[in-house]
């Protein structure tokens, strides 16, 4: 298996896990304190879009961008934030289709590439893989905590 399809399988593995609890919940839910499912999967399709913005740029030999130079925290509020107009089916059909933009770049990426060091999102040094052992189990976090509110009502 190339480093591509390992990277591949375990975004798809997290996002299978997220999706599996989403027609479980009540969309307007309190996951935490500030946050419904809806905000979750805004966040969630933020992360998508920084790491589709890195792809292309060093695909393109540029340097990436950082979106969350000012902190991780203040990335989550604005990508949360630019989509809070949106109801639910827009928000989740985005959801879903970051991920495969991000999928199918991730597939025709140069192989070489995915291991290289390069400016991440945040501001610090890193690689594809690095943002993706970032971000596949932080989106499994969320689903766990998704379930979690999912057991607790049906106790």
């Amino acid at each position: 298996m190339t480093q591509n399809e390992i990277l591949i399988q375990r975004l798809e593995t997290s996002r299978a896990m997220m999706i599996a609890h989403l027609d479980e919940i009540d969309r307007n839910r309190k996951i935490y304190p500030l946050w419904t499912v809806r905000e979750i999967i805004a966040h969630l399709s933020g992360w998508d879009d920084a790491t589709i913005a890195f792809i292309k740029a060093i695909v393109a030999g540029e340097v990436p961008a950082t979106p969350a130079a000012r902190g991780i925290d203040a990335y989550n509020e604005e990508t949360v934030a630019t989509r809070e107009g949106l109801d639910y089916d827009h928000i989740y059909r985005e959801y879903l289709e970051t991920r495969k933009v991000l999928l199918d770049l991730i597939r025709t990426m140069p192989e070489e590439k995915t291991t290289q060091q390069f400016i991440l999102p945040w501001g610090d040094e890193g690689t594809l893989v690095d943002i993706i052992d970032i971000f596949g189990p932080h989106e499994e976090e969320h689903a766990e905590d998704v379930q979690k509110i999912i057991e607790e009502h049906k106790k």
